[in-house]
C-alpha cells in the first residue's frame, strides 16, 4: 500500500521549527522593557513547537511502520533510512561544536567524558540528572526522538493494531506517572524521555485512526471542537503560570499540549483540498522551510550566537531579521550540499 503524502505537513513541520526559533531568539534577550517582556511571554508558547514536532513525528513514523510491517527486512530498512536522515547532520554538528568552534574561539575542547552523552544520544538523561555534560543543549529533543525510533518499531512489529492502541494509552499513563514521581522528587520533567514519550504516542494514535479508516469519516469540525475545549485549560495554564514551575503544570501540560496539536494535525489533513489552511500550509515558503527544518533546528542557536557576538546590532528587529536570514542560508546550504547526498541513498533504499 502506497501511503498518501500530506504536503501540508511540510508546513506543519515549518511552523514547529519557526516556533522554536522565535522562542529561543526572544528568550535569550535580557531586558527591562515592558514591551519586550510581554513579547517574551507571548513567544514563550514557541517552546511548545517541540511538542508539535513530537506529535508529528509520532504520526509520520507510525504510519510508515504500520504500512511496511509485512515487508522484507522491516527493521533493517527502517533503521538505515532513519540513520541516513538523522545521523549525518547530527554528528556533523557535534564535530563543529566540539572541535571547530574551540579552534575559532581559541578555547579548550571539552573533555570526552563530558561529550560522550551526546555521541550516544543520552544527552537528555545527562541534562535531567545533572551529570557532568557539555554540548548543544537543544539536542535533548533529538535524544528523545532517537529513543522513540529505537523502541517503537519493536512494538509495532510484534503487536496487532488493537494492542498497539493499548500500548499507546499505557505509554500516556506511564508518562503521567513518571512526571508525577519526578515532581515529587524535585527532578526536572522537561528533558527526560519517559516524561515526554506520551507526546509521540499521541501522534501515533492519529496514525492508528488513519489505518482504521476513522479519519475518512471523522468530520474536521470535531477536531476544532476538541481543540477549543483543550485550549481553554492549556492557554490558561500557559498564560497565568508561565515561568512559575508549578508542580501540577509540570505534570499535565505536555499531554494537554500534545492533544491540542493532535487536533491541529488531524484537522489539517482531513479538511478539503480547497480549504484556506491547507493552501496556507502548502505555500512555497512553508514547503521550503519544512524541507530544511531539521537544519533550522540544529543550527539556529549557533547562528543566533554568531550574529549576536560578531555583529552586535543595536536593533532587536534588525537582529531578528539578520539572525533568521543567516540561519536560513546556513540550513539551505547544509541541506543541498550535505544532507541531500544522504537523502538520495535513503530514497533509493525506500524504492527497493
Amino acid at each position: 500500500m502506497k501511503l498518501k503524502y500530506f504536503t501540508e505537513l511540510d508546513g506543519v513541520r515549518a511552523i514547529a521549527a519557526l516556533m522554536v526559533m522565535v522562542f529561543h531568539f526572544f528568550n535569550d534577550i535580557q531586558t527591562t522593557s515592558p514591551i519586550l517582556i510581554l513579547i517574551k511571554k507571548i513567544t514563550g508558547i514557541g517552546q511548545s513547537g517541540v511538542s508539535l514536532f513530537f506529535v508529528l513525528s509520532g504520526f509520520l513514523i507510525t504510519r510508515i511502520l504500520i504500512n511496511s510491517k509485512n515487508s522484507d527486512h522491516f527493521f533493517l530498512n527502517f533503521y538505515i533510512r532513519r540513520a541516513l536522515r538523522i545521523f549525518p547532520l547530527y554528528y556533523l554538528f557535534l564535530v563543529i561544536f566540539y572541535f571547530l568552534l574551540p579552534l575559532i574561539n581559541d578555547t579548550t575542547i571539552a573533555p570526552f567524558g563530558q561529550q560522550i552523552y551526546f555521541w550516544v544520544y543520552l544527552q537528555n538523561f545527562a541534562i535531567t540528572f545533572n551529570w557532568n555534560w557539555n554540548g548543544p543543549q537543544h539536542f535533548w529533543s533529538l535524544g528523545i526522538e532517537e529513543h522513540f525510533y529505537f523502541i517503537w518499531p519493536l512494538l509495532i512489529f510484534y503487536l496487532d493494531k488493537e494492542r498497539i492502541k493499548i500500548a499507546i494509552f499505557v505509554i500516556i499513563l506511564l508518562a503521567f506517572l513518571v512526571r508525577l514521581l519526578m515532581v515529587i522528587n524535585n527532578v526536572e520533567t522537561f528533558y527526560f524521555t519517559f516524561s515526554r514519550m506520551d507526546e509521540l504516542a499521541i501522534g501515533a494514535l492519529l496514525a492508528i485512526w488513519e489505518f482504521n479508516g476513522k479519519l475518512e469519516s471523522y468530520k474536521p469540525i470535531n477536531f476544532i471542537k476538541w481543540a477549543f475545549l483543550l485550549l481553554i485549560p492549556t492557554f490558561g495554564l500557559w498564560f497565568f503560570t508561565s515561568g512559575k514551575a508549578l508542580d501540577v503544570v509540570q505534570i499535565v501540560k505536555y499531554v494537554l499540549m500534545a492533544f491540542c496539536y493532535f487536533c491541529f494535525i488531524g484537522f489539517a489533513i482531513t479538511i478539503k483540498e480547497n480549504h484556506f489552511l491547507k493552501k496556507f500550509l502548502r505555500n512555497k515558503f512553508f514547503s521550503f522551510t519544512g524541507r530544511i527544518s531539521y537544519g533550522l533546528y540544529v543550527y539556529h542557536p549557533l547562528c543566533f550566537l554568531l550574529v549576536n557576538k560578531h555583529l552586535q546590532l543595536n536593533s532587536i528587529i534588525l537582529s531578528f531579521i539578520v539572525s533568521f536570514v543567516f540561519c536560513f542560508l546556513v540550513s539551505s546550504a547544509s541541506f543541498y550540499l550535505f544532507e541531500s547526498k544522504f537523502l538520495g541513498f535513503k530514497n533509493k533504499l525506500q524504492k527497493t
